[in-house]
């Protein structure tokens, strides 16, 4: 199964997605490290531009074939990167579950994105005004819904691990 976690910066999508990776034993694949890592490469361009996404992608579908589940955990934010990820799983034959990941308290959110530390060295969070800027495309049909505003991580994760095994069935 492919895991789908997209959300703005600073909602928790990168918690969440360690937390539900160790409880259901599955590959975690972050965007942010793998775009700072390319940054960090010294290649010729500074600009990542889709190229983070790209290996990702990459990534995700080698595991998904090797029968594990991943959990892919970006901000995708545009409906082209969606139909990407969605286009992994049926590569690899696998069911795809996409979850919005939101901090319904605004305060708290822009907290959170002020005040996290980066645990990827070289990574320069965005701040509060590039993640209101931010281009963030509407679903449409809505994914599944996780608010971080209201319940613990493991709350969250556990509510997680129920709907991934509704939709195993």
């Amino acid at each position: 199964m492919l895991v789908i976690l997209s959300g703005l910066p600073g909602v928790g999508k990168t918690t969440l997605a360690r937390a539900l990776a160790r409880r259901i034993g599955a590959v975690h694949v972050r965007v942010d490290t793998i775009e700072q890592n390319i940054r960090a490469s010294g290649g010729p361009n500074s600009e990542v531009g889709p190229a983070g996404y790209m290996v990702a992608y990459g990534i995700a579908e080698d595991n998904l074939t090797l029968g594990q589940t991943v959990i892919a955990d970006s901000v995708n934010g545009l409906q082209i990167t969606r139909e990407a990820w969605l286009a992994v799983a049926e590569r690899s034959s696998v069911p795809a579950v996409e979850i919005e990941v939101t901090c319904s308290d605004r305060m708290e959110h822009r907290r959170r994105a002020e005040t996290r530390a980066t645990d990827v060295p070289g990574l320069i969070k965005p701040t509060w005004q590039q993640i209101t800027d931010r281009t963030y495309e509407d679903w449409g049909e809505r994914p599944l819904g996780i608010d971080t505003a209201t319940a613990s991580v493991d709350e969250l994760v556990t509510e997680l691990v129920l709907k991934l095994e509704l939709r195993r069935k």
